[in-house]
């Protein structure tokens, strides 16, 4: 009982974290970069993200070996980054890391679980650290997801991927700490399965849920986080303590789709209708016209679904962290001036290029975003590009 209740305080302990010495520039204006004069988009730069297979046909042990010996240096210090910001609040947060969460790996389902003990094999670092380094990644993500259709009804789907909020603000780059080790270990993953390609993804070195993801000719993936008072921590929680048996974890069901279902109306109702152990909003886009909506999930069901055919504007759906029928909050408003830059680019530009440019438009771009991922089901086309926000621009 003890263990349990300890990680509803270290689960607080790193929510609590916050930054100091933050300054907020002024409250966001029109800062659209959308003409070839300001074009942001260089297809190139997607070359500076490496790619690995994970064969799933593999024992789970053995999948993870070659991601975790190459970035074991990086993993290790992000999980020691994430440590030093938590002691200070929590000061036995590396004990209770490697022993809470070590015992809570050996619960976690398979194949998981193997998967999180041979990196933790290989890289050295503790199988307490390694868990809690795939798990909070479902507390702690705030993100833009787009899915825009151009006039001749092809999707692109696209994301920024914003985490670190309230982890480690350093005054002198201006930068959240967490957000700038994560830039140095993301990677992209091709999963293979029967000696062929199943899907693709980008992922944290050594994180192996998944956040975004193109399964060739079906389906492409986004996943942000939703702000619910029972969130995720309330489900691990249930979890943890024996009262969830049949709640998925969010990026593990995510990673689940990919691998069983083969079709857009099949994902969707997966999707939908699983028991979850966290809150979310699942942007999924397919390969046919109109095949695009948000899932808004809540534990047991979905709370809300929007689809591309019935959007307000007709050809895309922007998504951040607040449901579709709810005002953002004032402080964290990225929903407004995405959808005004996304108003301007217009349908006819609604390519790569163009969605590149939205999502690095203030305030969709700002101090936690790591990179943006740009898919087409269609092409199966994937490309991930670095991304960060130097000069004056919102710490979230």
């Amino acid at each position: 009982m003890l263990q349990k209740v300890s990680i509803c305080v270290l689960l607080v302990a790193i929510g609590c974290t916050l930054a100091k010495h933050v300054e907020l520039p002024a409250p966001y204006t029109d800062h659209c970069i959308l003409d070839d004069k300001t074009n942001l988009y260089d297809p190139s730069k997607q070359f500076d993200i490496q790619w690995f297979d994970i064969n799933l046909d593999l024992p789970p042990s053995e999948r993870w070996k070659q991601v975790a010996g190459a970035y074991k240096v990086q993993i290790k210090e992000l999980i020691g980054v994430l440590i030093e910001l938590i002691s200070p609040i929590f000061p036995n947060a590396v004990d209770w890391a490697d022993d809470v969460f070590g015992e809570m790996a050996l619960k976690l389902p398979q194949p998981y679980r193997d998967e999180i003990m041979s990196i933790s094999q290989v890289t050295g670092i503790p199988l307490g650290q390694i868990t809690m380094y795939n798990i909070f990644y479902e507390i702690f993500t705030v993100c833009t997801s787009i899915i825009a259709q151009d006039k001749d009804g092809h999707l692109t789907h696209a994301r920024n991927l914003d985490f670190g909020l309230f982890l480690g603000w350093d005054p002198v780059a201006h930068e959240w700490q967490i957000s700038q080790k994560l830039r140095k270990i993301i990677i992209n993953v091709n999963w293979i399965k029967n000696g062929k390609l199943l899907f693709k993804s980008n992922n944290f070195a050594g994180y192996v849920g998944i956040y975004n993801g193109l399964k060739p000719g079906a389906f492409s993936l986004t996943a942000n986080e939703r702000y619910q008072l029972e969130g995720g921590y309330y489900g691990m929680l249930k979890w943890a303590f024996g009262l969830e048996a049949d709640g998925k974890w969010m990026s593990w069901l995510a990673r689940e789709t990919f691998e069983l279902k083969n079709s857009y109306l099949d994902a969707k109702e997966h999707l939908m209708n699983t028991p979850m152990l966290s809150p979310v909003y699942f942007i999924l886009g397919g390969v046919n016209k109109n095949e695009g909506c948000i899932i808004t999930r809540s534990l047991n069901g979905t709370a809300l679904l929007t689809e591309l055919a019935d959007a307000k504007n007709g050809w895309y759906l922007l998504q951040t962290n607040y449901d579709q029928d709810q005002q953002d909050l004032y402080l964290d408003d990225r929903d407004t001036p995405g959808d005004r830059c996304m108003d301007k680019l217009t349908q006819k530009n609604a390519g790569f290029q163009g969605v590149f440019n939205v999502l690095s438009s203030r305030t969709n771009l700002n101090k936690l975003t790591t990179y943006t991922v740009l898919m087409s089901v269609e092409t199966a086309r994937f490309e991930t590009i670095l991304q960060s926000c130097p000069g004056e621009c919102y710490p979230w």
